[in-house]
């Protein structure tokens, strides 16, 4: 897999078009500006894989669209060390960022093809430190708990108890919420063991569904 100087250059500018719609994350663009996207798409999408748009990954998946990824990243306010969940691996993309980032990352992927594709993927590029469950999200990695921060990368009709359950005091939940219509919240976990709960901005991901879908091969 090759990085070009037109790749580098594409990635600039998909950065100043993030700041422009509102990234103030310095550490996140910063993560963006190195990551190359087009590694987690296939060859057909390599000359629009820096464009702000999401793309399909196989197995009725998408790649979350660039803002949405540093959106949701920026709501986590990470620092070095955090212990970060993500349910929904896909491609890979997120959790590559949430390491750049210098967090310590568990994923969970219910599509057992996408698990192994995206698991070898994340070896082949150096980021085999992410580690990589083929699960049922819903019920997260309560093994792994307590953690800085969880990000749900699918829409849930509901919030999964066993999620919140999983956070650290101080830790945070991203999460889209709803049906066709969906809304992005961010809930943290306070000292008394409730949770503050904000609504922030519409968004529309793929449903969050429960259970394992195993390879037909």
């Amino acid at each position: 897999m090759k990085d070009s100087y037109l790749h580098k250059g594409l990635r600039k500018r998909l950065v100043e078009t993030l700041r422009k719609k509102g990234i103030s994350d310095d550490d996140v663009l910063d993560a963006i500006s190195v990551l190359p996207r087009h590694f987690f798409l296939d060859k057909a999408f390599e000359e629009i894989a820096y464009q702000d748009k999401p793309f399909p990954i196989g197995n009725e998946q998408t790649i979350s669209q660039p803002y949405t990824v540093a959106y949701q990243t920026q709501l986590l306010g990470i620092k070095k060390r955090d212990k970060i969940l993500e349910i929904g691996t896909g491609s890979g993309y997120q959790a590559a960022i949430l390491a750049i980032l210098g967090a310590r990352v568990f994923t969970i992927e219910r599509q057992e093809d996408l698990y192994r594709k995206t698991r070898q993927l994340l070896d082949d590029i150096g980021l085999g430190r992410i580690r990589c469950y083929y699960r049922d999200g819903y019920k997260g990695l309560p093994e792994f708990a307590p953690f800085d921060g969880i990000i749900v990368t699918a829409g849930a009709e509901e919030v999964p108890e066993a999620l919140l359950n999983q956070l650290a005091v101080g830790g945070k939940l991203i999460i889209p919420v709803g049906g066709d219509g969906q809304e992005m919240f961010r809930y943290t976990k306070e000292e008394d063991g409730g949770f503050k709960a904000e609504k922030l901005a519409e968004c529309r991901f793929v449903p969050f569904l429960k259970g394992k879908n195993p390879s037909k091969s």
